[in-house]
């Protein structure tokens, strides 16, 4: 009988354990969550710039203009797309 009695008193306890963590995991991740969230980006941001520094090392000059044209030598080669073909409009 002793144990019978005890067990709404040990539901009660427990779900308000759970509700005090939950609680607790919630202000915390409030309160952390900004910072770890900042860390992260600075982290990638900082992979990307190195990756990009990586590819493009051209300095130029502050104020100076820099136009990149294509080379002369390439061809357009519109020539191989392929085949015109007439067709006429059937009433």
């Amino acid at each position: 009988m002793i144990l019978h009695q005890a067990g709404p008193m040990n539901f009660l306890r427990t779900l308000l354990i759970i509700l005090l963590v939950y609680y607790a995991v919630k202000f915390v991740v409030k309160l952390f969550g900004p910072y770890l969230l900042k860390k992260a980006v600075d982290k990638v941001q900082k992979k990307a710039q190195s990756q990009y520094g990586n590819q493009q090392e051209t300095t130029v000059e502050e104020g100076k203009t820099v136009i990149d044209k294509k080379p002369n030598n390439v061809k357009n080669s519109n020539k191989d797309v392929g085949e015109y073909v007439d067709f006429e409009e059937i009433d």
